[in-house]
């Protein structure tokens, strides 16, 4: 594997009880770019990421991530090598502070992860890297804010704070900017991009106009398999991605 590609998939296969949801996909994402997978619904975009994260077991294939194959690495060991997902759904504790959910991402750092019982003191110092990482994400009126009081769009850019918090050397994002609204959509794009800087990140997305504007590289999935892959100008004028995405033609031209 080249150095040039931080995760690399060959011939990769998911089969469940006879159904391929996982055709031979051979993904390869460079490092520092933004890599979107995209597709209709039932492409199988979910199920690669639960394989790259080892949510799933592949039934064939190999993962490769640095050059080191985790085809069968356990999921622990995945985040520790550096790939950290934040889930479709958001993945925030609702009564803690904006503050307090980073707090808690960072206290890997004191190897004492998720100790909830331990003292708020002994947090303290972790206090102004968590300001940080929300200052980041343009959350630091939201610093002493309950979370579940928060915006829907503010509440996923505090899941990325925390996706941030672990030093990801890879972020997959699951579907970031589903069920916002137009000014989420665009604050949320605007900040991938930003923390996108000496990272790599790969994100399934289904808004097509997102992905125009951030993708470096896109792979498109149909029914397990990869359809095509290039850049946006490539893909959405492929007829074949056209046809995947039947009665969304003008989606796949750049509209949401």
């Amino acid at each position: 594997m080249s150095d040039d590609f931080v995760l690399e998939t060959r011939q990769l296969v998911k089969e469940f009880r006879g159904f391929v949801a996982v055709d031979h996909v051979d993904l390869k994402v460079r490092r520092g770019h933004i890599h979107a997978l995209i597709g209709p619904n039932g492409a199988g975009k979910t199920t690669v990421f639960n394989l790259l994260t080892k949510f799933l077991t592949p039934t064939r294939g190999q993962i490769h991530f640095n050059g080191a194959d985790i085809t069968y690495a356990k999921p622990a060991e995945i985040a520790r090598r550096g790939i950290v997902r934040s889930f479709q759904i958001s993945a925030v504790f609702p009564h803690l502070t904006a503050l307090e959910n980073v707090r808690v991402a960072l206290q890997r750092s004191l190897g004492t992860s998720f100790h909830f019982w331990r003292s708020g003191r002994s947090l303290e110092v972790l206090n102004a890297r968590a300001e940080a990482l929300l200052a980041d994400v343009g959350l630091s009126d939201y610093r002493d804010t309950v979370t579940v009081e928060m915006p829907y769009g503010r509440k996923r850019a505090l899941e990325i704070a925390t996706t941030l918090a672990l030093e990801p050397e890879l972020m997959l994002l699951d579907e970031p900017t589903q069920g916002m609204g137009h000014e989420d959509v665009d604050k949320v794009a605007e900040l991938i991009k930003r923390v996108s800087a000496g990272r790599t990140i790969l994100m399934v997305e289904h808004n097509l106009s997102v992905v125009s504007k951030l993708a470096d590289r896109i792979t498109v999935l149909a029914r397990g398999a990869v359809l095509a892959e290039g850049d946006y100008a490539t893909v959405s004028q492929d007829p074949k991605v056209r046809e995947a995405y039947m009665g969304k033609s003008d989606d796949a031209a750049g509209g949401h």
